[in-house]
């Protein structure tokens, strides 16, 4: 039995390219839409945020020369690519979703609103919020947090290429140990990257927890939403 009714399922830009070096694999999209396909079944509503860095990244674009206005403006139009390719993917299996974005550029995404939001949540149908918060210098984890809050999530799940948050890089310090939890004061004192600062804070003061798991592991997502304990669960 699902231990969670609603979550924020934060993926992503750069999990989405697979195999692959730049855009989006096919493969990795199809194993995410079944993933997320197995917990709708069992009752879960679910709100989706995605990163873009497998097309785009504002900050590093900034680094080489971009306006960080213009540079994070094309970040939210990489979110988008990536949440029409995730509803075309769930479409193919048989899910309904719906695109919002956070500017409006109908008849691509509906503008987001909470009300529309949660509204398409209680018909069941899987809402993929897109473009970030719509200002530059946020995140793609500042904007989930934000709309995690928003929808009244009872957790965000922060689907990433690694099993939890270590105390430090394990793809570069084979003695890093991992978490099973932590609170969000300890991260923020050893100044440990489970997000930026921004969505970090706004986590913990809204008291929404985040469990960080690898969700390129096909049946993760379901063990989570079990309440298995994979990955770690950061709370206050």
């Amino acid at each position: 039995m699902a231990r969670y009714k609603r979550v924020l399922l934060k993926l992503s830009g750069e999990s989405l390219m697979g195999e692959k070096r730049y855009g989006i694999d096919e493969q990795r999209l199809g194993d995410y839409a079944r993933q997320i396909k197995e917990i709708v079944e069992d009752g879960v509503q679910v709100g989706i945020v995605i990163g873009g860095g497998n097309i785009f990244r504002g900050l590093s674009g900034a680094s080489k020369g971009f306006d960080r206005v213009k540079g994070d403006q094309m970040g939210m139009l990489a979110t988008v690519i990536n949440s029409l390719a995730l509803s075309s993917a769930l479409g193919s299996v048989g899910v309904k979703s719906r695109v919002l974005t956070a500017v409006r550029m109908e008849p691509i995404g509906e503008f987001y609103n909470k009300w529309r939001a949660v509204e398409c949540l209680e018909r069941g149908e899987v809402v993929i919020m897109s473009a970030g918060t719509g200002n530059p210098f946020f995140t793609t984890d500042t904007g989930s947090s934000l709309r995690g809050i928003e929808i009244e999530a009872q957790v965000m799940l922060k689907g990433t290429r690694v099993d939890g948050i270590y105390t430090a890089d394990p793809e570069k310090d084979p003695t890093a140990t991992k978490f099973d939890d932590i609170t969000y004061d300890e991260v923020l004192a050893r100044g440990l990257k489970v997000m930026d600062l921004t969505a970090t804070c706004m986590c913990k003061e809204n008291n929404l927890p985040i469990i960080v798991f690898d969700m390129d592991t096909v049946g993760n997502l379901r063990k989570v939403i079990d309440g298995e304990g994979i990955g770690t669960l950061v709370h206050n």
